[in-house]
């Protein structure tokens, strides 16, 4: 029996991703990859200066360098990258299911941060170090209309990316219902919105808590916003300026610790 043709693409679309590699780049990205034994490693690509700062790190994955010209440097970058004469290519990182990660042990009741249709790496590397330093579970986007792993983005995240999962859903609002029968408060961010996040947490801080961030300008799509148990801003003390939302998703966090 003929499988249908729609197996058939999930199938390929599966192998493709298993293939897919990225370029990390800037001595911290680079430096963070090396030392992550769940990171698998196929390249490595440094200036003599590099390796030097790089050494012990070097040393503990037991990769073999290239040294290479920095006037010529030998890995396939954008040439406005700034990589400090270290890149590596890696494959990306399997952090296993949201399920997993929202209802595993911790310290402290779990925040995870969602990502509606944030597309600029620069402002989810920023997004996954906030995420880092507030002790997030995981910062979540779809796998479609959102920053994919890249060099850029590693860089932003200055190792986060890491250490802090970065996981992609194929669908943002399933993820949410998802996380709600997980027992999950979902806040979205809306500026517009009347209680501030602090108004919403009150007396909840011990619950599990998402943060739906929208993309800058657009906000958060209207399936998003129906979704969510609750709109939420963050207090400012003027009428008019806002935040972009790499600075938005480390201030909401802030507010929402339990």
């Amino acid at each position: 029996m003929k499988k249908p043709k729609w197996v058939i693409a999930k199938e390929q679309g599966k192998r493709a991703a298993a293939n897919e590699t990225v370029w990390l780049f800037g001595l911290h990205a680079v430096r963070d990859a090396l030392e992550n034994p769940k990171r698998e490693k196929l390249r490595l690509v440094v200036t003599r200066n590099a390796l030097e700062r790089l050494g012990e790190s070097v040393g503990k994955s037991g990769m073999e360098p290239e040294i290479s010209d920095p006037r010529k440097f030998a890995a396939p970058l954008d040439p406005q990258s700034v990589h400090q004469g270290a890149a590596l290519e890696v494959k990306s990182l399997d952090w296993g299911s949201l399920e997993d990660i929202a209802l595993g042990d911790g310290p402290q009741p779990p925040r995870i941060v969602l990502l509606d249709r944030v597309t600029d790496p620069h402002n989810v590397g920023a997004i996954l170090r906030s995420a880092e330093v507030f002790g997030a579970r995981a910062v979540v986007a779809m796998q479609r209309h959102a920053a994919p792993e890249t060099g850029a983005l590693a860089k932003t995240a200055s190792g986060a990316l890491e250490r802090q999962p970065y996981l992609r859903v194929r669908n943002l609002a399933d993820a949410i219902v998802a996380l709600q029968g997980m027992g999950y408060l979902v806040l979205g961010l809306d500026g517009e919105a009347e209680d501030t996040i602090e108004t919403a947490v009150e007396g909840k801080r011990d619950r599990a808590v998402a943060l739906v961030m929208g993309a800058e300008g657009p906000g958060l799509r209207e399936k998003t916003r129906e979704t969510c148990d609750q709109l939420v801003k963050i207090d400012a003390a003027a009428e008019f300026g806002s935040l972009n939302v790499s600075n938005a998703a480390a201030v909401a966090l802030y507010a929402a610790k339990a």
